[in-house]
This record gives C-alpha cells, structure tokens and sequence, in this order.
C-alpha cells in the first residue's frame, strides 16, 4: 500500500483505486449507489436482474452521467434475453460484467473479444475451475457467511481452497465489512474483498429508512438460512414472513406463492408460463414443491417489498451474517475511505510484530515463539 492507493492484481485488472467491490444486489444496487462507489474509488456493480433491457440501458447511461470510473453490470446467463443485455453491457462501453451464474464460454469469449473484464461469482472450488478454463478474468468467491443464495461452507475455508486452484485474482465475499478483514483477505491470497450489506447500509443505498432501521437493529444471530422461499439455501433476516413461510404446510405455502406469483406477472409482464418455466429453471436440480417453483420465479418481487417498498413484514430482506456487525449508515465514500484506513492500520501493526524464527523440524512438537 502506497500513498493513497492498494494495488492488486484486482485493482489493475479493472482499473479501480482500491480492491473493495460493492455487490449486484436486485432493487439494491442502481445507479446511485454505484455511482458513489466508483467515485469512492471501489468497483461498484449495477444490478440489472430486476430490471428490463430498456431499463438497463438506462441506469447504464445514467451511472455513466454520475461517474468517469469504471463499473460494472451483474447479468443473469440464464436470462432469455441475456444476449440483448451483452449488446448493451458492449455497446455502452461497461468495464466488467459479473455474474451470479457461470455464463457460458462463448459468452465469456464475446464479451472478452469487446473487452470487457468478465468476473463470475462462485459458491465452489469446482466452479471457480470452470469458469478460469473457460476464460474468465477474475472470480469472486463467496463464503456461507454471504447474504442471498449461498453455500455451506464458511469463507475462510473456501477462500484458500479457490487461491490455489485458479491463475486469476479471486475476490473474497461473505462475512466483509471492514479493514481488518480486507488485510486477513489478503494474507489468504485473495486480491479484493466483495461486500453486499455493508454497501446497502450506507447512505448512498436507496433501500427504505425502515429496513434499513431493521438491518442495524439485527444481532448476528437474527440472520438465518431457509430453504422455504424457494427450495435453495438463503440467507436472510429472520423476518414474519420467514417465520411464517417455515411454520406453514404445502396448502398455505401454495396459496402465498400464488398471491406473490400474480403480483410479479402484472409487474412483469411475463406469462405465467413464462413465470413456470423461470421457476423451474433456476431449481437446479433440486426437487422442489410448486410453491417453492412460483417463489423462486417472483423473489425478486418478495425483495422488491423491502427494498423499495420498505416492508419490513411480508417481505424478504436478504443479508448476510455480518448485519449483525455493522451500527452506522456512512456514505460510500466515508466507509471506503474507512476500511483502507483500517487496513492501512491493520497492515502497520503487523509490521510492528518481532519477527519469529523458523523451529527446527525436531523441536516442532514443543512449538516455541523466539523473537529475533
């Protein structure tokens, strides 16, 4: 670290000042807060799931009219009209494209052939693997500890595991939200660190006063995992409405994801076949009830209802397990400039450890600290 900067290989790669990336949350992550990120110095990410084509094009051009820094655009590769967001992502000139799911090799090629940075996020070593031999640029990793979809296995195991199987810079996500964490990123191997809630619980962050209010108000143990929004591992806050969802049987289940179903049709405009066939593609592989079909096609219509609507009852407020950490509402320019404060600090009293002599291999049962 020099100056005013920390270069990584991340950082170099995308042309930001600092190795912090603000995350595509849908309803979350539009061009006001993205905008503030880039400007603070870190990648910021446009969320364009929850969004149209024409839409997209739109909050692309306005985050540009905020911004000279580099952004980028989370795209779903299972999308049906993934290709028309590419054209846009190219078109428009976007410096990364992430992604949620592996995108395909030929889309990975196609964006890099217009150069663009192409950044997956992965929940496994395996996918990390596919994703590098397919050509990606980057992979953000994430730890159990993440809000949204997640794994099981904790960031600080799964970290290590993904460094040392791929050749290209791996961002850490899951369970970041301050200096101390970006330096033990570091020391892991990671080139950057991703962080979600600490970005949405900023002032920057258009998400409702009220839910807001409920994220600082959660201790760690308020965020919890369910499978009963839609038959994947989630992690949210423990809400009325994930209380209800795990109390209730197939019936009533059924009956709210029908409820919920037709809301985000008229929202849409999609059929419900069109509903139907989304639900069932994003099952993968599971077996899932028809309730949880529905559901996992209109979630983003059960995040909508806290993240722009600012319900806090009969909504989903997904969220990692760091919430329970995080006290304050800074601006994205005050929270980047505090965690590189941070770490800058983290950094200078590690040097000022004394330093430890090897022990010999004979004596390495009887472990003994020798300053020099």
């Amino acid at each position: 670290m020099s100056g005013g900067t920390l270069a990584t290989p991340f950082t170099e790669l995308v042309g930001v000042r600092y190795p912090l990336v603000q995350t595509g949350m849908g309803w979350v992550a539009g061009p006001r807060l993205v905008s503030a990120t880039a400007n603070a110095g870190a990648l910021g990410v446009l969320a364009s799931a929850t969004m149209t084509v024409e839409q997209l094009r739109a909050a692309v051009r306005e985050v540009k009219s905020r911004t000279d820094a580099p952004f980028g655009v989370n795209l779903r590769a299972d999308a049906g009209d993934a290709a028309e967001r590419v054209d846009i992502v190219i078109g428009e000139g976007v410096r990364v494209a992430s992604f949620a799911l592996a995108p395909s090799r030929e889309l990975i090629a196609r964006l890099k052939d217009a150069g663009v940075v192409v950044v997956p996020s992965v929940g496994a070593r395996r996918h990390a693997e596919k994703v590098a031999a397919w050509g990606a640029d980057a992979v953000i990793v994430q730890g159990g500890e993440g809000g949204g979809h997640t794994g099981s296995v904790a960031t600080t195991v799964l970290l290590p595991q993904v460094v040392d199987a791929v050749d290209v810079p791996v961002v850490a996500a899951g369970g970041f939200h301050d200096g101390r964490g970006l330096v033990a990123a570091l020391a892991y191997g990671a080139a950057g660190i991703a962080m979600g809630t600490r970005f949405l619980l900023t002032s920057d962050s258009t998400v409702p006063d009220a839910v807001k209010a409920r994220y600082l108000a959660a201790a760690v143990t308020d965020v919890t995992v369910t499978t009963k929004v839609d038959g994947l591992p989630h992690r949210m806050l423990r809400t009325e409405l994930v209380d209800a969802l795990e109390r209730s049987g197939r019936v009533s289940a059924l009956l709210f994801a029908l409820r919920h179903a037709a809301a985000f049709r008229r929202t849409s405009g999609m059929s419900w076949g069109q509903l139907i066939r989304d639900g069932l593609a994003m099952r993968h592989g599971k077996d899932l009830t028809w309730s949880q079909v529905l559901l996992a096609a209109n979630t983003p219509m059960l995040l909508k209802a806290s993240m722009v609507e600012g319900r806090t009852d009969l909504s989903v407020m997904a969220s990692g397990q760091v919430a329970g950490l995080i006290g304050d509402l800074p601006s994205c320019a005050e929270l980047v400039g505090r965690v590189m404060a941070e770490a800058r600090a983290t950094l200078e009293a590690l040097g000022d450890l004394p330093r430890v002599a090897p022990v010999p291999r004979e004596a390495r049962t009887h472990p003994v600290l020798r300053a020099d």
